[in-house]
């Protein structure tokens, strides 16, 4: 008859201590480096997009307030740390700069919008590479994990057939430590992995849409510009999406 399995098998800690130094990594490298890692980038993001959607929300509805453009701007300051208001006070600043010199040609409207179009299309991509910081983080653990797991599995069951070796037997208490040794190392991987695939999908999305809310907003910027200069909208390969008046 066979005999029981110890039940100290189910218990993750004794799995942990029983396991040899190569399993003993895989699950350290494991839940203390890729998943730690992982939902700490996880939580960060998580905050901070909700808050960035947050003030770019609260300054869209400033915009959208019947306000001038240069109150919205000058209640910003001089330096804003956000983007959407970054942006209107670099095209405002400008629209200043030019006007400052005297009447504009056509010639000299389009070199402004121009010259608008470069600064702000260099907010946009400066803070898109922001906002995808960590993000790479988490495709490496996403698809790394389980092979990472996987390789802690298959020593184990090297470890098994080893002690099968030695006991000369195949009784389930021979093989059992070190089979359930290596499956605790392969759920590790996927405890590690499935989160921080999730999460890159979600951040990656959410970056997509923030992206295009910028550029959105750069639309409208230069084509308020264009109206104070008589000249048509200018066109841009962007989402469009009226926020200005």
């Amino acid at each position: 008859m066979t005999a029981p399995v110890d039940a100290s098998l189910l218990n993750p800690i004794e799995l942990f201590m029983t396991a040899d130094w190569v399993v003993k990594t895989v699950m350290i490298g494991l839940a203390a480096a890729a998943s730690v890692w992982s939902w700490t980038i996880i939580i960060d993001k998580a905050v901070r997009f909700a808050r960035m959607n947050a003030r770019a929300t609260e300054f869209e509805k400033q915009v959208e307030s019947g306000r001038s453009l240069e109150d919205v701007a000058a209640q910003a300051g001089a330096q804003p740390v956000d983007p959407l208001p970054r942006m209107l006070v670099l095209t405002l600043q400008d629209w200043r700069e030019v006007r400052a010199r005297g009447a504009m040609t056509d010639t000299q409207g389009n070199m402004l919008i121009a010259r608008i179009d470069r600064a702000l299309d260099s907010v946009i991509a400066r803070e898109s590479q922001k906002i995808e910081n960590g993000l790479g983080v988490l495709s490496v653990v996403a698809t790394a994990s389980p092979f990472i797991g996987l390789f802690g599995t298959v020593w184990g069951i090297m470890n098994a057939f080893d002690s099968i070796r030695v006991a000369g037997n195949t009784n389930l208490t021979t093989v059992a430590p070190a089979i359930a040794e290596a499956l605790f190392a392969t759920a590790i991987g996927l405890a590690a992995a499935i989160p921080a695939y999730i999460a890159f999908n979600a951040f990656s999305v959410s970056a997509g849409k923030f992206t295009g809310r910028l550029e959105a907003f750069a639309d409208d910027l230069q084509s308020a510009i264009a109206r104070r200069l008589g000249a048509p909208r200018p066109r841009r390969r962007r989402p469009r999406r009226r926020l200005l008046t």
